[in-house]
């Protein structure tokens, strides 16, 4: 390691051990996108990469500091989406082992609607109301389109920002142009939040490990005009 680097785990530690203690330091939802441009190997490639990405050391090491509570939702159009793994409290690695393997063994829901991310986040937003003792609520939007059915997210960010949520974006490009923008402009949202870029789908593992990492660690980059969005009424 060079000098003057410290892990994201030690990091993390750093952070818990300087601060009060927490019951609970981050609630991370993972939205994951099965809707009709998804094939079954890309949402194979989603799946694994994510159970990859749970069980690698840095990530792991840092979820168990922050004693994170993890959820998985999968969506796709406006009337779609579920709890495919429930809140699970992560208090230890043999927690987050178990977590991996409810992710590789999860199946998929749906394979042939739209795109409807604005519908995911409320949905997904209204599962928080059981970890309401974390620190942080984080919504973790991991899609390969824009959305195209329901209430636009532009609206919906404006409102769960306004109620504490940050929500950060993993575009996976390929079907459409400047994807990364578009989260940029129309998801993200709140304090601290950010867009990674995906060339693919075979690029997904490696970059929602980088994701991981930046959200466990509290991402200092923030969204340029946060400031300016103004809330709105979350209704359907």
């Amino acid at each position: 390691m060079k000098p003057g680097l410290v892990s994201a785990a030690a990091l993390a530690a750093c952070l818990i051990l300087s601060s009060p203690a927490q019951a609970c330091g981050l609630a991370l939802a993972l939205a994951l996108d099965v809707s009709g441009s998804v094939d079954p190997q890309e949402f194979a490639l989603q799946r694994d990469g994510l159970a990859a990405a749970l069980r690698d050391p840095s990530v792991s090491d840092a979820l168990v500091a922050v004693k994170a509570a993890i959820l998985v939702v999968q969506w796709t159009g406006s009337t779609r989406q579920a709890v495919v793994i429930p809140w699970r409290r992560i208090g230890s690695r043999d927690a987050l082992a178990a977590l991996a393997v409810e992710v590789e063994r999860m199946p998929r829901l749906w394979r042939h609607f739209s795109t409807g991310i604005g519908e995911a986040l409320i949905f997904t937003s209204g599962t928080f109301a059981e970890v309401g003792d974390c620190a942080r609520k984080v919504i973790d939007v991991s899609g390969d389109g824009r959305s195209n059915e329901g209430i636009a997210p532009q609206d919906v960010r404006r409102s769960l920002m306004r109620l504490g949520f940050t929500i950060n974006g993993l575009a996976i490009e390929g079907s459409e142009p400047d994807l990364t923008g578009y989260y940029r402009d129309s998801v993200i949202a709140g304090p601290g939040a950010f867009v990674i870029a995906a060339t693919g789908f075979r690029d997904y593992p490696e970059k929602i490990r980088r994701k991981l990492l930046t959200e466990v660690t509290e991402p200092v980059s923030h969204l340029p005009d946060a400031g300016a969005l103004q809330p709105a009424a979350l209704q359907r």
